[in-house]
């Protein structure tokens, strides 16, 4: 019969289109770094550029001298605690971490001899040298000069006459003097003192 080569054409058309809507897409590979090859920081998700530290420029602190009292209130040359205490500060200084010369000045009281108060300022001043030195402080960084009466910073005695016991007390020190480096140094106000040219120039 002749109607049965038209519905098998149409039974071959109906099986192919159920076929092609069954059938999913292939996935695209998701694209992988090969072992042992960087990834691209483009494709890289959370990666930062950090500047190292030799770009940034580091603030230089400009200091003054540093100029501290070491107590020798109770007289003698023996350190307090409170001497101590005065000398750790000291050592916390960024003056003192520069590394610039230290002078050491012993003063005493008037009362004594001048050769006896000479003596007694060298003694103090020893004292600190040699504290400093059991710290690893290089010896010669450091400057000991005596004295003793002759530069008090209190008045020794009262406008009567009579002792000012607090004023000698005072008296009794070592005066810590520490240079900075000429690179860390703050400029000396009077190198800043315009000139008469300078001067005439800004009135006009």
């Amino acid at each position: 019969m002749t109607y049965r080569a038209p519905l098998a054409i149409m039974l071959a058309l109906a099986m192919a289109a159920c076929t092609s809507e069954r059938a999913e897409p292939e996935p695209e590979p998701s694209p992988t770094a090969t072992l042992g090859e960087a990834p691209d920081p483009e494709q890289s998700e959370g990666v930062s550029i950090i500047r190292e530290d030799s770009d940034v420029a580091q603030e230089v602190i400009k200091l003054q001298p540093l100029n501290a009292r070491i107590s020798f209130d109770e007289g003698g040359s023996d350190l307090s605690d409170t001497a101590i205490a005065e000398l750790e500060a000291v050592l916390e200084t960024r003056q003192f971490e520069a590394g610039g010369p230290i002078v050491l000045s012993g003063h005493t009281d008037s009362k004594g001899t001048d050769a006896a108060n000479m003596r007694a300022a060298r003694n103090r001043a020893e004292a600190v040298r040699d504290w400093l030195v059991e710290r690893n402080v290089p010896q010669s960084r450091i400057t000991v000069i005596a004295i003793g009466e002759q530069n008090p910073a209190r008045p020794n005695a009262k406008p009567d006459g009579s002792p000012d016991e607090e004023g000698r007390a005072f008296n009794r020190r070592v005066d810590v003097a520490i240079a900075v480096p000429a690179e860390l140094a703050l400029p000396d106000p009077e190198d800043e003192t315009p000139t008469l040219v300078e001067q005439v120039s800004a009135e006009d």
